[in-house]
């Protein structure tokens, strides 16, 4: 029995994978698993003169691309699904001259966008050190009797890139007063207080922040009159 006609135009080379087992009609060997339909009747790819090219499946489209542009000779592979009653593409054929080309030109791609996405990274990383380093001064301004180290430390923990912690916050990122204050609160909740072993033994959040509270307040009070001692 014969494939189905495709929907592709007359005269454009198609391959099939077929569904059922088949022979060359010329060669006799199978069963094939790609074929060629001439005047209604398969031919493996050599009788086609086909042979001399490689198989890439379908996925990566750039290679795709590149392998088409590459080759002199190009042929798109088909597979017949019944339950959509339609043929699709499973890959093209071409040289594999063609095909190592292509490869060639997209491992310069990948190792171009590798090197680009380095120096972004090393460009981030200046950016987010500078920031930090600007977020521990004003820290240090508005908190004079704050350990330089513990400064640093709210700093770094609060301007955390995509942490969604209050230094990459839009105030954050400004440096307003009432954010700079909230990542200094939080830092002496966490390590000033016993909030996280309140939090570990079940008290609800708001009670352990009232339990808390006090000292918290006399932690940043004392490294606020610090700087007034000082002056």
């Amino acid at each position: 029995m014969a494939l189905p006609a495709t929907p592709h135009s007359p005269g454009r080379l198609v391959v099939f994978q077929p569904l059922k087992r088949k022979r060359c009609a010329g060669c006799r060997r199978g069963p094939l698993s790609l074929l060629v339909l001439e005047e209604g009747v398969p031919r493996c790819l050599d009788c086609a003169d086909l042979g001399h090219l490689v198989f890439l499946p379908r996925g990566d489209t750039a290679l795709t691309r590149r392998s088409r542009e590459e080759s002199a000779l190009s042929v798109v592979v088909v597979r017949f699904n019944r339950r959509k009653s339609r043929y699709e593409r499973q890959g093209v054929l071409v040289e594999e001259d063609a095909l190592a080309r292509a490869e060639a030109r997209c491992l310069a791609d990948a190792e171009a966008r590798r090197r680009r996405r380095a120096r972004d990274a090393r460009h981030r990383a200046a950016e987010d050190e500078r920031f930090a380093a600007a977020f521990a001064a004003e820290i240090l301004r508005l908190f004079p009797g704050c350990p330089a180290e513990r400064a640093r430390a709210i700093a770094a923990h609060a301007s955390v890139r995509g942490s969604g912690r209050v230094g990459r916050s839009a105030a954050g990122r400004a440096l307003t007063e009432g954010a700079v204050i909230s990542a200094v609160v939080a830092g002496v909740r966490h390590v000033d207080t016993p909030y996280d072993e309140l939090l570990m033994t079940g008290t609800p959040r708001y009670e352990a922040r009232r339990r808390i509270a006090p000292v918290v307040e006399s932690v940043l009070r004392e490294w606020q009159e610090a700087g007034e001692h000082a002056g």
